[in-house]
């Protein structure tokens, strides 16, 4: 059976890293010049808005969920501590704020075929989408639409690990920050994910 990929972070992940430009912009937020803020949003807003995407399947939800999160991010943020990960506390805001969403509206309905061309782009996608065999080979609608009903199948936590780690490309520790685990919870849910996905894609990888 074809084992799913572990995918690589994207090449320009320096760039959503906690900079010392971050933190000089947090450091005014936190001196009351909420005007700084603005840049941050301005740095994370596409980034947060994918991961919620990935996880939500629909614009509208993870506009609003975006804006919740940077919302729940400034109201929190005079208890930022500098030798932290910006990025990293703020997916860990967004996730939580999409698995509460999740929870509440019970079923989710992800629709990959809306998926737009900025998301289809993704490294962790793409590698997905390319590991169909030749004798089961599928245009990409229709791979779209096994991946689609096989994400449904998977828990919210593990849903989650597959979209920051396969899709966002992030690293297992990075996950385990932004999920509020250890690193060995993130590799166990990562793998028992692709278990499942190996499962239920078995006739098309």
């Amino acid at each position: 059976m074809t084992e799913l990929p572990s995918i690589p972070p994207p090449p320009d992940e320096g760039e959503i890293s906690s900079s010392a430009q971050d933190l000089q912009w947090i450091a005014r937020v936190q001196g009351g010049d909420t005007r700084a803020f603005d840049l941050l949003l301005d740095k994370y807003k596409s980034r947060l808005y994918g991961v919620l995407y990935n996880m939500l399947g629909n614009h509208e939800d993870a506009a609003d969920l975006a804006q919740e999160t940077f919302v729940k991010a400034f109201k929190s943020i005079g208890s930022f501590k500098s030798k932290a990960n910006f990025y990293t506390w703020l997916y860990r805001i967004g996730v939580n704020t999409a698995l509460n969403f999740l929870k509440r509206r019970k079923e989710v309905h992800l629709s990959l075929n809306e998926w737009d061309a900025d998301v289809e782009d993704e490294p962790g996608f793409m590698e997905l989408a390319s590991k169909e065999s030749a004798s089961h080979a599928l245009d990409r609608e229709e791979l779209q639409e096994k991946l689609n009903e096989a994400l449904q199948k998977l828990s919210q936590e593990h849903r989650a690990v597959v979209v920051l780690h396969d899709i966002q490309g992030l690293r297992h520790q990075e996950v385990a920050k932004i999920l509020g685990c250890s690193e060995a919870t993130a590799r166990s849910r990562l793998f028992y994910a692709h278990q499942q996905l190996q499962a239920l894609l078995a006739n098309y990888l």
